[in-house]
């Protein structure tokens, strides 16, 4: 059995070749491996109702999957990780709504970029009954790709509609082309949504053109760009969702090709905290699993010491989609609520 759960106990069963175990109880990467002693297992005391994503390493240090557990995680850019349930895992009810309901509909763009170079990619997404003669908010959504086939922010919105719980809006689902350039502190990405984003969609769909309705929406690195434009451009934007945003970045971070996540600081936060932001209307979360726990506290604490309208919520999982994809109701429902 490759894990096993007892109250709060996971124990894990390192499979043959494997050396140490990584995934959201180490950071993955970030920080020290857990290393398999005499190929015996490695029991870890979890929060009751969390999700954990792990994988092995083999003594060339490269992670694969446990050949024994056959639940996937949900990451869409790596094959080997696995998954462990600690107790019950709650979805919010909103994303198990299997009920048929009017669908919004998806149209994809493309473009040959210039602020940035290489194939530009987009998906606007208008709400069922979407009518031309009303103004809607939008929100422009960091790894687009990603929020629309593995988080479906898509599908979740037609939920929320059909059950009166939202008002609607227009998500506009924007894929990067590298994401560590474009997401770490670089306001040339504004200069990419302004000149070659906006004309594209303002151009042929009533969405806000006022700060009050347009608003940004990431995780992780889409999180730490969507906050900082956010804060900085009171004239352009009004909301900002950021899931697991990554807050340990400085402007000074990169390094090369490298950004640095682990030790450079939390300069936004304090940027903010000498400019509040109070024009923001804000929604962090964080799962309880992964590094940038503590940044995403200290940031929520910052807002609410600042008088910034925000709310703050975690989850018992890592830097996931698992964490993401239970934190975008409550996101969508403090943003567009009824």
């Amino acid at each position: 059995m490759s894990v096993s759960v007892s109250g709060t106990f996971a124990i894990f069963t390192p499979p043959p070749g494997a050396v140490a175990l990584i995934g959201d109880l180490t950071d993955w990467k970030k920080r020290p491996a857990l290393p398999v002693v005499d190929g015996r297992p490695l029991t870890l005391r979890l929060p009751r109702g969390a999700w954990v994503e792990y994988a092995w390493l083999d003594a060339e240090g490269r992670p694969f999957a446990d050949p024994d557990n056959g639940r996937r995680s949900l990451n869409p850019w790596w094959p080997y990780p696995r998954a462990a349930v600690i107790g019950e895992y709650a979805q919010h009810p909103l994303s198990l709504d299997a009920r048929s309901v009017p669908f919004g509909h998806a149209r994809r763009l493309s473009w040959e970029g210039a602020v940035f170079p290489g194939r530009r990619r987009a998906i606007v997404y208008t709400p069922a009954g979407y009518d031309p003669a009303r103004t809607y908010p939008v929100y422009y959504v960091q790894d687009g790709v990603a929020f629309y086939r593995t988080g479906k922010l898509g599908e979740l919105q037609d939920r929320a509609l059909a059950t009166g719980l939202i008002t609607p809006a227009v998500l506009v689902f924007v894929e990067p082309g590298e994401r560590n350039e474009e997401y770490y502190l670089n306001d040339r990405y504004l200069d990419f949504l302004v000149q070659e984003v906006w004309p594209r969609v303002e151009g042929e769909y009533s969405v806000s053109r006022a700060a009050t309705g347009r608003g940004l929406w990431g995780a992780s690195l889409g999180g730490l760009i969507s906050l900082y434009l956010g804060s900085k451009h009171p004239d352009l934007f009004g909301r900002v969702v950021s899931h697991s945003g990554a807050f340990i970045a400085h402007p000074d971070g990169r390094q090369g090709g490298e950004i640095n996540t682990t030790t450079a600081g939390e300069w936004l936060r304090a940027t903010l905290e000498s400019a509040p932001p109070r024009h923001l209307q804000v929604s962090l979360d964080t799962g309880t699993l992964e590094w940038l726990t503590a940044p995403n506290r200290r940031m929520a604490a910052a807002l609410a010491d600042l008088g910034i309208e925000h709310q703050y919520r975690e989850y018992q999982s890592g830097h996931n989609w698992v964490t993401w994809r239970a934190a975008l109701p409550e996101a969508l429902l403090y943003m567009q609520g009824q």
